[in-house]
């Protein structure tokens, strides 16, 4: 597993951002762990988070790309601390907007643009159904693809697929995770972090047995 993954696992953990035990979730399932990137608080917390997006989008993407686009609310910081990162990693300026109640932030895209979409976390893809209408509706562009910070791996609204799998079938672009869930567990189930096991044998048969029936087959 690449470095920059593994120092995001902990970034998360560390933030808080990823939390286990019991929770339930929006949808009414009741999972064993949680992330809430709103935990992400502090002015070094967001310019971490946007040096690992930009990490992951240049090892998926590369940097051929014009526009870095959030939807609103959490997309439209994840953007601008994406491009900042982008700009002091890589070199590269690129615009990066958000839409708001159907208006842009940021300069009107332009035909020719090549967009890559971020969000923080899609279980269900719905933010997707109203995000990439609006962005193909105000030019003629290309989304080069998503990219959000967590795959939590389950099954989308299909009830088959996973999200991300269901963003992909549905509009044609790429879809990625920084990390998965899969790589979470790997990396952090029975090692030992700062002192303590994160994930044990108890927490690993409740993350599977999770699996066995919320998991994307």
């Amino acid at each position: 597993m690449e470095q920059y993954k593994q120092e995001f696992i902990e970034f998360m953990v560390d933030s808080q951002v990823l939390k286990f035990g019991e929770f339930t979730l929006k949808s009414g399932r009741k999972s064993p762990f949680f992330m809430n990137a709103g935990g992400y608080v502090t002015g070094s917390q967001l310019k971490k988070l946007g040096e690992y997006y930009a990490k992951a989008i240049h090892a998926k993407y590369g940097d051929d790309f014009d526009v870095l686009f959030g939807p609103a609310y959490k997309g439209i910081p994840l953007s601008v601390v994406t491009a900042i990162a982008f700009s002091e990693l890589y070199g590269k300026e690129e615009k990066d907007h958000g839409a708001d109640k159907g208006s842009f932030l940021g300069s009107k895209l332009k035909d020719g643009d090549r967009v890559v979409m971020i969000e923080d976390v899609t279980t269900s893809g719905k933010s997707m159904e109203e995000t990439v209408p609006k962005v193909k509706g105000a030019a003629d562009v290309e989304i080069v693809g998503l990219m959000v910070s967590l795959d939590r791996m389950e099954v989308g609204k299909g009830g088959v697929k996973c999200a991300l799998d269901e963003v992909h079938d549905l509009y044609g672009f790429e879809t990625n995770a920084i990390v998965t869930m899969a790589e979470v567990i790997e990396h952090l189930y029975n090692k030992e972090y700062k002192g303590q096991i994160i994930i044990d044998d108890e927490l690993k048969k409740a993350i599977d047995a999770y699996y066995s029936q919320y998991g994307a087959k």
